[in-house]
């Protein structure tokens, strides 16, 4: 287990720490990144998904003060082009975004119902 800071932004920086060698800092860029994804297809990423428009959608989360879940963890897989693994420790879930699109990497995460970490597996010389 990598522990993430606890700062609202622990689901940013877990993929972000489990994707690009251990990044921590990256949570106001995938922070946009999602912004601009909700933006760009109003269609997939709609009021009724979201559970407010668009726009006050993208500006909500974009404030650090928020907090990601599955909607942002849908568009990251894409964004990286990787399976994302949420296993839920209360209820003892796993919720796989990204799953079926014949994406090679995969990030496993640790959720605790607030707090988002990453599962690592520790290098064995051979």
């Amino acid at each position: 287990r990598r522990v993430i800071d606890a700062d609202n932004s622990c689901l940013f920086n877990a993929v972000a720490y489990a994707l690009e060698a251990g990044a921590r800092d990256r949570a106001p860029t995938l922070r946009e990144t999602v912004a601009a994804v909700v933006l760009s297809a109003p269609g997939r990423w709609c009021e009724a998904v979201l559970g407010k428009p668009p726009e006050e959608y993208a500006e909500w989360i974009q404030d650090s003060q928020h907090w990601g879940g599955g909607i942002e963890l849908a568009i990251l897989a894409d964004h990286y082009e990787a399976e994302l693994a949420a296993f839920d420790c209360q209820s003892l879930r796993v919720d796989v975004f990204g799953q079926g699109q014949g994406y090679l990497k995969r990030a496993l995460l640790i959720y605790d119902g607030i707090h988002y970490d990453v599962l690592v597996r520790p290098a064995y010389p051979e």
